[in-house]
Order: structure tokens, then sequence, then C-alpha cells
């Protein structure tokens, strides 16, 4: 592991010589992840991408793309673009990352079961905004607002999420 990769123990992420509390999915840690299981697969997870929104906070990297009411994620191992960032109108099923609540006014973008998915076993895997301390994702990492925005001006290409 390298000082520059999010590491997470059992208590809180590491990153750059700082700790930052953290949940994880409502199922726990798997090597077994499958779709809906709302559990977090353990593993090495690069990151791959971030999203913002530009009507509710400032550009967090130079990277970070912008996104808009059309944009979803599809989650419906049916769909031809399972896994991956499609737009509405948009006939499988999928999640809105243009919310209404601030979980998804940044997220960062790991490369769990993509580019090339396997079929049923987990859509995207983020790291994001928390609901609350102690409040559960459905799989992903989810940080403090000011603690996610933090990360997010730090993180570089090579930044990777580390789960044992």
């Amino acid at each position: 592991m390298k000082p520059a990769d999010l590491v997470l123990t059992p208590t809180h992420i590491r990153f750059m010589n700082r700790r930052f509390a953290c949940t994880i999915g409502r199922g726990g840690l798997t090597s077994r992840k499958s779709e809906g299981d709302g559990a977090t697969p353990r593993g090495t997870h690069r990151i791959v991408g971030m999203l913002y929104r530009p009507d509710r906070m400032a550009r967090p990297a130079d990277w970070a793309l912008p996104v808009t009411q059309t944009d979803l994620w599809s989650d419906d191992i049916k769909d031809p673009d399972y896994n991956m960032m499609v737009r509405a109108p948009h006939p499988y099923g999928h999640e809105r990352l243009h919310r209404s609540d601030p979980m998804y006014d940044l997220v960062i973008l790991t490369d769990w079961n993509w580019p090339y998915p396997v079929k049923g076993r987990g859509s995207a895997i983020f790291i994001h905004q928390w609901r609350g301390p102690g409040r559960p994702t459905a799989g992903c990492v989810a940080f403090r607002r000011d603690h996610l925005a933090w990360i997010a001006r730090h993180i570089r290409y090579e930044t990777r999420l580390v789960i044992v």
C-alpha cells in the first residue's frame, strides 16, 4: 500500500496521514459481491473518475465532470449498459446521479466491476457523502461532506481505495 491510498480500517479510512470517519455498506464487507446485497467489496479499487453538481459546489478537481439532470447510473442486470453512466430517459433500472438530497453532490468513481462489468456482480462502488455517522450505504464508502471535499482535492490518478 502506498501512502496516497485510501485504506479502510475497522474504524475509519486512513489517507495522507489523516483519519476520516466513514460508513460502508449495510451488508458489511464481502469477497463475493452481488447486485443488491448492500455489501462493500474487499479489494484494491482504482479511482477512475469524479462527478460533481456544479449548481451546488465549485469544481473539486480539474478532472471532475459535471452531473446534469439527465445523468443516471445503470444498476439493472438486463441492461446492455449495466454498471455504466447512462442518460435519461432510460428504459432499464438505474440510479439518478442528480439527486434532490446532497448524497451525490460529489461522487468519486472506483473501478469496481468496470469497465467490463460482469452482470450481477454488483454495480458501482462510489465514494460519496454520507447520510450521517453510522448510517450505512448500499455498498459504497461514504464520508462527511467536508472530509469528502478534502479527499477529492488530494486524490490523484494513482490513488486507490484499499478494502482488506
